[in-house]
């Protein structure tokens, strides 16, 4: 059994701190939180809409530091939008 100390919000930035560097790259307070915004509200737009691009956009920007805090090392989208918008980050290399 191994000695694991549970990790807090406050572990990984401490009050009035807003942006922490994970694997170098810098991870701003709220971007996990952006993301599942602009996912949700992704979800409730027609595929033909013309609001969903920049939707898109934003979090094929979010997506690097999503990688980099490793949530999507536990943890898969359930929506089919959201996995292709993260393959094409992926494929290209964003990081």
């Amino acid at each position: 059994m191994s000695d694991t100390t549970p990790i807090r919000p406050e572990d990984v930035l401490a009050d009035g701190v807003e942006v922490t560097t994970v694997d170098g790259l810098d991870v701003r307070k709220g971007t996990v939180a952006a993301f599942v915004a602009n996912a949700k509200e992704l979800a409730l737009l027609e595929p033909d809409d013309v609001s969903r691009e920049p939707l898109e956009r934003q979090l094929r920007a979010l997506a690097p530091a999503l990688r980099a805090v490793g949530l999507l090392d536990v943890f898969a989208p359930r929506s089919a939008d959201i996995s292709a918008i993260l393959s094409q980050d992926e494929a290209s290399g964003r990081r």
